[in-house]
């Protein structure tokens, strides 16, 4: 009686490490094709510059083409539902951004829950954004843009990309902690702001670093302080706002995810090789001449972000009334 017992626990023993074996195998094989990268923006943007800059560097790397594939449309929803309804093996991948935290408190009838149908394989970099203002605004700190807009209230414009863009959803959190009353000029894209902003169309934007950088240096934009946690290399004797608002914090973050279900060693490997360009010399100068930092993350801690920036951008979404035309 004993006898086949033994012999079935041995067999089931050698079925798992064979399992285990296997999955290995595949791993150590992945890619054996070329891999997409389902990208929710247009080409020629600094995100879209990112993505390729990512893709040239694991092509050389792991021996197959990592090709971006521009989705754009609906605030990156387009791109997410595809990657959503995407066969988990690993070849088809989704460029993950700040909207996607954003996006399932703007829009009531998404036909994907991104938290549950998107698996998180990694971060790769923060995008700070900088507060700045036509010169013709006599504000040269936040605390003195504070004190002018609350004698001035509904007079001042602030523009954005468009309605539930990190530049929209940082200004209403900058609304949040401050109580000031600013008004909301939705444009079809960052670069449009800025032409706007010149001409003293609009008085404000929160808008990315790279874009910006070369109008504050002619002195043609004020900039009054950057979005991110620490002050930027790319303008370092201009203050963080949460050097005057304390917990103030709004960046884009990138990363890639890959349909749920996705084997985990795949998972896995995508991080470790992410981790690893992340990591080269002429990745993190060509982010930074971007305007953006490297951030790496594990999965799980990639999860856990995803979980408490979808908490926390819903707070001020549903305080700011935001939703999709």
């Amino acid at each position: 009686m004993n006898f086949p017992r033994r012999k079935f626990l041995h067999l089931a023993a050698g079925t798992t490490m064979a399992s285990a074996l296997s999955r290995r195998a595949r791993a150590l094989d992945y890619p054996t094709r070329p891999v997409r990268l389902v990208d929710g923006f247009a080409a020629g943007g600094a995100v879209d510059i990112v993505a390729r800059v990512l893709c040239q560097w694991l092509s050389q790397r792991l021996g197959q083409p990592f090709v971006v594939d521009n989705k754009p449309g609906a605030a990156t929803n387009i791109a997410t539902e595809e990657v959503a309804r995407a066969a988990p093996d690993g070849y088809t991948l989704l460029w993950t951004t700040t909207a996607n935290t954003t996006n399932a408190a703007i829009y009531n009838n998404l036909s994907f829950n991104f938290i549950r149908d998107i698996a998180p394989v990694g971060t790769i970099d923060r995008f700070p954004l900088v507060m700045e203002v036509n010169p013709a605004v006599p504000a040269k700190t936040v605390p003195e843009f504070i004190a002018y807009a609350k004698v001035n209230p509904g007079k001042i414009n602030y523009g954005s990309g468009g309605i539930g863009t990190i530049q929209h959803v940082a200004g209403e959190l900058f609304k949040f902690v401050t109580g000031i009353d600013l008004v909301h000029v939705p444009y079809r894209g960052a670069a449009l702001v800025l032409n706007d902003l010149l001409a003293g169309q609009v008085q404000l934007s929160f808008s990315p670093i790279a874009s910006s950088l070369g109008y504050i240096r002619a002195e043609r934009l004020r900039a009054l302080a950057v979005t991110g946690t620490t002050r930027s290399p790319a303008l370092p004797d201009v203050p963080t706002v949460s050097e005057f608002l304390p917990g103030y914090e709004a960046s884009a973050v990138d990363g890639i995810g890959v349909p749920a279900d996705t084997p985990m060693d795949i998972i896995d490997k995508l991080n470790t090789e992410v981790n690893a360009a992340l990591a080269d010399p002429a990745i993190q100068a060509r982010l930074a001449d971007l305007g953006s930092v490297p951030l790496s993350m594990s999965p799980a801690e990639y999860r856990a972000f995803i979980a408490a920036e979808t908490e926390k951008w819903a707070k001020v979404i549903k305080f700011a009334g935001i939703k999709a035309d």
